[in-house]
């Protein structure tokens, strides 16, 4: 499986799939850790793939997404976008919305 495909196969294995610096427990960069944070305050179950575990997938998402920083957040498979965009989602309630139509968030 080249790399491309298994960005994909990633992004299929979940509704809301966030490529990140670190974990969820132990965020390695502030912005990581401040997109866990608001997908955990509106409640999402998410996967996520540390970046630093996988360098080849690291290089190629950016080229993928055309989005050159992380993390990166998809919902359905498609690029929701980066920290600054998801912050601006959860403080305006569309995160939750978002994530509640993609079956992320229970009612």
């Amino acid at each position: 499986m080249d790399v491309v495909e298994k960005i994909k196969s990633e992004l299929n294995s979940s509704p809301v799939v966030l490529f990140m610096k670190g974990t969820p427990d132990f965020p390695q960069c502030g912005f990581s850790a401040q997109t866990v944070a608001a997908l955990r305050a509106v409640g999402a179950d998410f996967k996520h793939i540390n970046i630093f575990e996988e360098p080849e997938m690291r290089e190629a998402l950016k080229r993928y997404s055309n989005w050159p920083t992380y993390p990166q957040l998809y919902v359905n498979g498609e690029l929701l976008g980066g920290c600054d965009i998801a912050l601006e989602m959860y403080r305006s309630g569309e995160l939750k919305k978002v994530l509640s139509e993609a079956g992320a968030v229970a009612a």
